[in-house]
C-alpha cells in the first residue's frame, strides 16, 4: 500500500510482495555509477527465520538482476533521483545506496540512504577491479563522469555476520 500526499508516496514494506535488492553508486551531482546489485539476508536464523536485524550476511551480485531490469532500475528510478536534486538545486557528492523491492508492478523503492550498505558493501567492494580511491576522488571533486564506467570482476562475493546472540 501507499499513502499519497500531493504526489508524493511512502511505500508500506510489509504491503509489498517481490524479491529485494540493495543498489548501491556513486554520485558526483552530474553523474551516477552504479555498483553491482546485491541482497542482504536480515532475518537472524538460518533459512530466513527469526526476527528482522540489520542484515545478518549479504552477496553480490543478485542475478536475479538482469541488464535489462538494472537498465529500467537506472532510468526509473536514479535518473529521477538525480533530476530532483538538480531541480532542487543540491549537488549530492556521495554514496547513494537504493532498498528496492522488485514487484510485479516493476521496482518500488523501499529507501534511499546517503551511504553504502551494510552489510551489502563487504560483498560488493572485493568484485570491484576499477581503483577506489580515483572512484572516490572524482566523486568528491564532480568528475565521476571521466572515469566512464566502473569495472567488477566476474565473480560472486558473499559477507557473512558474527554477532553475539541476543
Amino acid at each position: 500500500g501507499a499513502i499519497g500526499d500531493a504526489g508524493k508516496k511512502i511505500i508500506v514494506e510489509s504491503f509489498l510482495e517481490g524479491q529485494e535488492v540493495s543498489i548501491m553508486a556513486l554520485c558526483d551531482g552530474k553523474t551516477i555509477l552504479h555498483f553491482p546489485p546485491s541482497q542482504d539476508h536480515k532475518q537472524a536464523f538460518d533459512g530466513d527465520k527469526g526476527p528482522n536485524t540489520g542484515g545478518m550476511g549479504a552477496y553480490a551480485p543478485a542475478e536475479f538482476v538482469t541488464p535489462e531490469l538494472m537498465e529500467e532500475i537506472s532510468s526509473h528510478i536514479f535518473t529521477p533521483l538525480l533530476a530532483g536534486l538538480e531541480k532542487e538545486e543540491i549537488i549530492y557528492r556521495g554514496a547513494i545506496y537504493a532498498g528496492l523491492m522488485l514487484t510485479p508492478a516493476g521496482p518500488k523503492v523501499l529507501e534511499f540512504n546517503c551511504r553504502f550498505g551494510d552489510p551489502e558493501t563487504q560483498a560488493v567492494i572485493p568484485l570491484m577491479k576499477s581503483d577506489l580511491f580515483e572512484a572516490l576522488m572524482a566523486t568528491a571533486t564532480g568528475k565521476l563522469q571521466s572515469i566512464g564506467k566502473l569495472v567488477w570482476r566476474d565473480q560472486v562475493s558473499a559477507c557473512v555476520v558474527m554477532c553475539s546472540r541476543g
